[in-house]
Order: structure tokens, then sequence, then C-alpha cells
């Protein structure tokens, strides 16, 4: 019934190859795309693209609000995907000293994942080579309290090393 409907609506959304039924070819998938992003910041690194990437990168949902399991596996995958997108971007934007990037990557991966060990690094980092420590200490500081209220851990040896770095 669903398929008839979507035809009805949609007419050409839908290619009925007999025993295959697929989406049109005139369809993009905005999934494809953020693989896409993913797969050529891995391999190739910051293009020129950030702005672009960034934006796709925080926006990527899939299938928000459904929780069958094969879904929930791959909103898994993607976050992941995207955390390690966003690790790259704020990485290799700190060696190009662009620490607004930089930042608003991390912290774009820190929304995904607040204890995200990397990320924090990388905030500390950015804030410490714009000269600002106060700001570093902030960053520590919430990340120290949330990773001990969440976890019962305390910081890692090479976080608490950038930390002491900025006093």
């Amino acid at each position: 019934m669903s398929i008839h409907l979507v035809s009805r609506q949609v007419p050409g959304l839908l290619v009925n190859g007999g025993a295959e039924l697929s989406l049109s070819d005139l369809v993009e998938v905005d999934l494809h795309r953020v693989r896409s992003c993913v797969r050529e910041l891995s391999q190739t690194g910051l293009n020129g693209h950030v702005a672009s990437s960034l934006s796709l990168l925080r926006d990527a949902e899939l299938l928000p609000g459904w929780y069958d399991d094969w879904v929930l596996f791959e909103q898994n995958r993607l976050r992941q995907d995207r955390l390690h997108a966003f690790h790259i971007i704020g990485r290799e934007s700190l060696a190009r000293r662009d620490f607004e990037v930089a930042l608003e990557a991390s912290e774009a991966a820190l929304e995904l994942e607040p204890l995200y060990e990397s990320a924090v690094g990388l905030v500390i980092q950015a804030h410490r080579k714009q000269g600002n420590n106060a700001a570093a200490l902030r960053a520590f500081e919430k990340y120290r309290t949330q990773l001990k209220e969440d976890m019962g851990l305390a910081p890692s040896e090479g976080i608490r090393r950038l930390v002491a770095e900025a006093l």
C-alpha cells in the first residue's frame, strides 16, 4: 500500500525493475553525500571546502525518531563517521593555525560525544594558541567535571599535561 501511495504522490521517485525496486537516479541521498565527505576527508584531508563540510556534517542525521535495530546500528555508524570527520577537520585546522575552524569542528564533535577526549584536547590547544588560557582551563574543567560525574574517572595524563602547559 505504501509503495502505491508514494508512486502516486511522487511520480518517478521509485523505479520498478521487476524483481527489484529502487530509487530513481534523479534522487539524491543526503547520506551518500555525508559518507562521500567523510571518505574524502579521510583520504585527502582538508580541501578548501571546510565550511560546507562542517555544515553538512553538523546537520547529518539518519531517520531521527526511528528505533529499529538496523536504524540504530546505522545511526551509530554515521555518528562515528561524523566524529572522525570533525576530528580530521579540527586537527588539520589547528595545524594550519585556523583556530576558529579547529574550535568549531572540535565543539561539533563534543556536541555528539561530550567525553570525546581528543576533541577536548583540540579545544584546549586551539584556545591556548589563541592566547586564551582561561577558555582552555574552562574547557578542561567542564570535561573533568562531566567525566567524573558520568564515568567516575579522572582526565588522562595527556589532557592534564595540555592544561598544565596553559598555567
